[in-house]
């Protein structure tokens, strides 16, 4: 398996959802039952990133210190580092050039929700040779970046919120990139707005014949939680899925068992250290089934 390190960026205004943001960055408000930054978080884990770099606000980094620590309760390890001013998604690879060293890397927004199985991802990285981006079909993809296929599934163009989209296909806020994504990213100009695109680094692999997509199918769910509207939708949805099942989504303490970042002994460690909650209670019952029964996939 190639080695990846994983930036999760988790900084931006989350102006759409003020007041709610006016305190602290969006990816820590509650969708559900866990901050949001667990469930990007939780998607790095299930492609078996150990390794991951949070980058957000200097206000807000050492609140994710305070939820995270140092990652090695979940067999991680995790860094932290500030992003001055939201300045483009591109500017987090600068921002983790030391992190990366010569490794891949795994780059995913900390407002992102998958829910489904993620062998399009792993399966993405195991063959990745360049970059490559995901596109999922949805009903209003002038509010995303757009991917345009030809018949042959290769990239033909890249929008960033076009007003008439050639595509019905948006991209998720998931890249993977081989190491060359830093230099690339210090080779390209700041867009109107000031910002370092992160479209503007797939049109350099894609003009180096180097950018793959893949389709992702209807076996996926990507959430959105940009707007209160999304956010309770993200929620209810969730809410769902738990309840009639009794299956936690996005839960990285169970994650981190049942992928073998930590074992029964560490898992049991973990649960001590855990106030009296729901959620303690849910991970005692994981411990318990560990065991017993023959080992579920875990996927979303």
């Amino acid at each position: 398996m190639k080695k990846y390190k994983g930036i999760l960026l988790a900084g931006g205004a989350g102006t759409r959802l003020h007041p709610m943001t006016a305190i602290y960055s969006k990816q820590l408000i509650t969708v559900y039952d866990k901050p949001m930054i667990y469930y990007p978080l939780s998607t790095m884990m299930m492609a078996d990133v150990q390794d991951v770099l949070i980058v957000a606000g200097p206000e807000t980094l050492p609140l994710y210190q305070k939820l995270f620590r140092d990652g090695s309760h979940l067999g991680m390890t995790i860094e932290y580092a500030v992003q001055p001013a939201p300045k483009g998604i591109a500017q987090a690879l600068l921002i983790g050039e030391e992190f990366i060293g010569r490794d891949n890397c795994l780059l995913v927004l900390g407002d992102n929700i998958f829910y489904g199985y993620l062998d399009f991802l792993r399966d993405s990285m195991q063959k990745n040779t360049g970059a490559t981006i995901f596109g999922y079909y949805v009903s209003d993809p002038e509010r995303y970046g757009v991917v345009e296929f030809d018949r042959d599934g290769k990239v033909i163009s890249l929008e960033e919120k076009p007003k008439k989209p050639k595509s019905s296909f948006a991209v998720p806020g998931i890249y993977v990139y081989n190491n060359d994504a830093v230099s690339i990213t210090k080779s390209i100009k700041p867009s109107a707005r000031g910002e370092l695109e992160i479209t503007a680094v797939n049109n350099e692999y894609l003009n180096r014949g180097q950018l793959h997509a893949r389709r992702i199918g209807r076996g996926v769910a990507w959430l959105d939680s940009g707007t209160p509207k999304s956010l309770i939708e993200a929620s209810t949805f969730i809410a769902t899925v738990e309840e009639r099942q009794g299956l936690k989504i996005g839960c990285i303490e169970e994650i981190a068992l049942r992928r073998g970042f930590v074992n029964l002994k560490q898992f049991d460690e973990l649960i001590r250290q855990m106030p009296a909650c729901h959620y303690r209670e849910y991970l005692r019952v994981v411990r318990e089934e560990f065991e017993s029964l023959p080992q579920e996939r875990i996927d979303g």
